[in-house]
């Protein structure tokens, strides 16, 4: 066996587990390269083979991060706009060499599992609300909560809907305002109230009007820092 393909694997294996080196006898089972293929012939003992290869000795021995793979998730899920396909990831990997490698990500679970990961980071840190309203759908099931704000004979209208949690509000649309409250309030580590919701045949344009109108008091993404003359003014709309 080459000393030269042994490191090319470590490399290559190491990239797949989010940039960790294996253990010797993991390493031996996904490359089919045995003990006695390097013991004693390049080297005395397996961490020698891991610093040759680039790595800090021991390192194999560390329990996987997994924070590392919610942050990479996270840098591409801002890059693209959207939560990635396993096509965008593989093509991420391709184009980026400090991206772990697709298989590295299963380890995470499903596309939900991942979703739900992804949430309770941006719960714990600041400045993710953007991330965090990409990945609460896709956890939330569609049957979890009876959508009676849906009229199915008027595909286009949704609701604007004003929300309160801690001191802040947040002015958003959804097709369902009550559904939209259910999924924030298993999320938010604070209680979350549905204040009002205005029904309305243009989400897009009446979300926008409302954030124009109070941006001077934007704290965060759709979260405001409103006042009771604010609160009373959104209320006062049934329709729009």
């Amino acid at each position: 066996m080459d000393k030269e393909c042994i490191i090319n694997e470590i490399k290559r294996t190491a990239k797949e587990n989010g940039e960790v080196p294996l253990g010797v006898r993991k390493f031996a089972s996904e490359t089919g390269i045995k003990l006695y293929d390097w013991l004693g012939i390049y080297w005395a003992k397996w961490s020698d083979a891991i610093k040759e290869a680039g790595y800090e000795p021991n390192m194999f021995q560390q329990p996987y991060d997994n924070d590392l793979f919610i942050k990479k998730l996270i840098e591409l899920i801002r890059e693209i706009g959207k939560f990635p396909t396993r096509s965008e990831l593989l093509l991420k990997t391709r184009n980026d060499k400090t991206f772990p490698s697709e298989k590295a990500f299963r380890r995470m679970g499903n596309k939900k599992e991942k979703a739900i990961k992804i949430v309770k980071y941006c719960n714990e840190h600041g400045d993710l609300g953007d991330v965090l309203e990409i990945c609460l759908p896709l956890y939330i099931s569609e049957n979890q909560i009876k959508d009676s704000d849906i009229d199915n004979n008027v595909e286009n209208f949704g609701f604007v809907y004003l929300m309160k949690s801690g001191k802040h509000y947040k002015i958003g649309r959804s097709s369902s305002a009550d559904r939209r409250a259910y999924e924030l309030k298993i999320l938010l580590p604070e209680k979350v109230e549905l204040v009002h919701k205005i029904r309305t045949d243009d989400p897009v344009g009446i979300e926008a009007y409302w954030h124009k109108r109070f941006e001077d008091k934007r704290k965060s993404g759709e979260w405001f820092a409103l006042t009771g003359p604010d609160v009373k003014a959104f209320k006062r709309r049934k329709f729009m």
